[in-house]
């Protein structure tokens, strides 16, 4: 909807003008991106090691959309487009989809392997392939409800502990504790 391609929009618009083409000084946005960038790189390479760091430009991508979706959240009257569970949901179908895709492009038909743990008696074989299939389909769907859930419950938390600041402040009860 609306507030998704707002967030698509800042994204690119704090990454566009914070770009340091023509300065020989950085500024603060470029210094902070970089930083930021710098971060998720050496998260990705622990994760996935130096091999796979060709999938940093995605994951970066996805991070700041999901981080700016959230930041969106503390406008008042805004709306977080991660708590929304098709958007959520739709993020987390999009990275599966594309994830199995590339086992399959990388591994032919040794993907298929993975639903078959090492060792298995050949009995159990035609028992454990459902299950594990179910197993890990069943994975996108787990991770597009946790950050859905996570999210509700990290802006619904925020939405209450904000709720009583005012009141508290007012009320004294701060200058009784100290």
């Amino acid at each position: 909807g609306l507030y998704t391609v707002i967030t698509v929009y800042l994204v690119l618009a704090l990454h566009i003008m914070a770009n340091n083409n023509k300065q020989l000084i950085p500024s603060r946005w470029s210094i902070s991106l970089e930083s930021s960038f710098a971060s998720v790189h050496g998260l990705v390479k622990s994760q996935i090691g130096a091999a796979n760091e060709m999938y940093l430009p995605f994951i970066y991508s996805l991070f700041f959309f999901i981080l700016i979706a959230n930041l969106s959240g503390n406008v008042p009257y805004g709306f977080t487009v991660a708590t929304s569970i098709m958007v959520s949901l739709g993020l987390s179908m999009t990275i599966f989809i594309g994830v199995t895709i590339l086992g399959l492009r990388l591994h032919k038909v040794h993907f298929f392997s993975f639903f078959v743990p090492s060792g298995t008696p050949l009995g159990l074989v035609p028992l454990l392939v459902p299950i594990e299939l179910i197993s890990y389909l069943a994975r996108a769907f787990s991770l597009g409800v946790r950050l859905f859930a996570n999210t509700v419950a990290g802006h619904t938390l925020l939405k209450i502990l904000s709720g009583f600041l005012a009141p508290m402040f007012t009320s004294g009860a701060i200058t009784a504790i100290i």
